[in-house]
């Protein structure tokens, strides 16, 4: 299982737990290019097996609901779904 990786400018660890199909997670990785900032990310519906439950059990830890997209920021903020303002509020250092 690898992370995807879209380059930017590092405003730190950003993660998102996405789907591929979701129009929601599609539209905070857009906004995350459009800011200019790198962030990796993981279409949780294109994992099988063993890849698939590891991710399903680190996604919950932050969002027991397992809903998309999460994001989480330094290993310590998580927002659900896509909240523009609280993103971007969560990127200025």
């Amino acid at each position: 299982m690898e992370k995807k990786i879209v380059k930017g400018v590092k405003k730190g660890d950003i993660l998102i737990y996405a789907l591929s199909t979701c129009v929601w997670c599609a539209k905070t990785k857009k906004f995350l290019q459009d800011m200019g900032v790198e962030f990796s990310y993981i279409d949780v519906d294109l994992l099988e097996g063993e890849d698939k439950k590891k991710i399903d059990e680190e996604l919950k830890k932050w969002n027991p609901r397992g809903s998309f997209p999460t994001v989480v920021i330094d290993n310590k903020k998580c927002i659900i779904g896509f909240k523009e303002d609280e993103i971007r509020q969560a990127l200025i250092k």
